[in-house]
This record gives C-alpha cells, structure tokens and sequence, in this order.
C-alpha cells in the first residue's frame, strides 16, 4: 500500500505541475497576442492531454503495484 501511495503520488504531482505551467504560459501568450488564442487554445488542449496520460499511465502504475 506505502508503494502505491509513493507512485501514485509522484506520478500524478509531475502532470499537475506541467498543466500548470502550460495554462500560465498559454495564459502570457494570449495576453501579449489575443488574436492568436485559437490556435493557442488548441495546442494548450493537446498539451494538457499528453500531460494527463502521464498522470494515469502513473495510476495505473500503482495499481499495477497494489494487485500484483
């Protein structure tokens, strides 16, 4: 259980810190050129999402820790 928790926890807070690098930044980009936050936008969302495969490939992980 203390192995799952320590994968679980560390896989998941590398993911929440780059989701949120990558809103600031994405946030600073649209700021200093608001004509561009569609394409901004976009590739904030796609980022984001290879960001939370992390976190749940982390997840899985630690499960794969607790039943095996």
């Amino acid at each position: 259980m203390f192995g799952m928790a320590i994968a679980a926890g560390f896989g998941v807070l590398g993911p929440a810190i780059g989701i949120g690098m990558i809103g600031s930044h994405a946030m600073d980009a649209i700021g200093r050129n608001p004509e561009a936050s569609d394409k901004v936008v976009s590739n904030m969302i796609l980022a984001i999402v290879f960001a939370e495969a992390l976190g749940i490939l982390a997840l899985v992980v630690s499960f794969i820790i607790k039943f095996v």
